[in-house]
């Protein structure tokens, strides 16, 4: 039997690679069911200043074909104590370079108070979709200089 019953994490999954392929497995090891918020783009925008390159709907298709996960919903807000309203999880998983942070402590003991679980994952290292980002931006730079100019 598994720690825990239901689980939940959140993630923008922009540019889906491995490090979030590690967390899903985690998270789905240690509860019996686990529900994955996709932050929609809007929150995304509001949150980091930034609009993901993989649309929403396509990043809730890969994240919903994840064996991992058993059920996902839209992210529209990332006040996790909303989402545990909603969902009423047992257990929350997050990255663990939050772990410590007063936002995150916060949620620690709003959580306790719920009987809520919080459980920090190591990030993979030398994977993050920031990285990829970067390299996928440098790369079409590149290509538009070596584009010829019209005459």
């Amino acid at each position: 039997m598994k720690k825990y019953k239901i689980g939940y994490t959140t993630g923008v999954f922009d540019l889906f690679h491995v490090g979030h392929l590690n967390i899903l497995k985690k998270a789905k090891s240690q509860c019996e069911y686990l529900i994955v918020g996709v932050t929609t783009d809007d929150e995304v925008s509001r949150v980091k200043n930034k609009r993901p390159i993989v649309s929403f709907d396509e990043r809730i298709k890969i994240v919903e074909s994840i064996k991992y996960v058993d059920k996902v919903v839209a992210e529209n807000n990332t006040n996790k104590l909303a989402a545990w309203n909603d969902l009423k999880f047992d257990v929350i998983f997050k990255g663990d370079d939050w772990k410590g942070t007063p936002k995150w402590e916060e949620y620690e003991r709003e959580f306790a108070k719920r009987n809520v679980s919080v459980r920090y994952f190591s990030y993979t290292k030398g994977t993050s979709s920031t990285i990829l980002r970067e390299v996928l931006l440098k790369n079409l730079e590149m290509q538009k200089g070596d584009l010829p100019s019209k005459v």
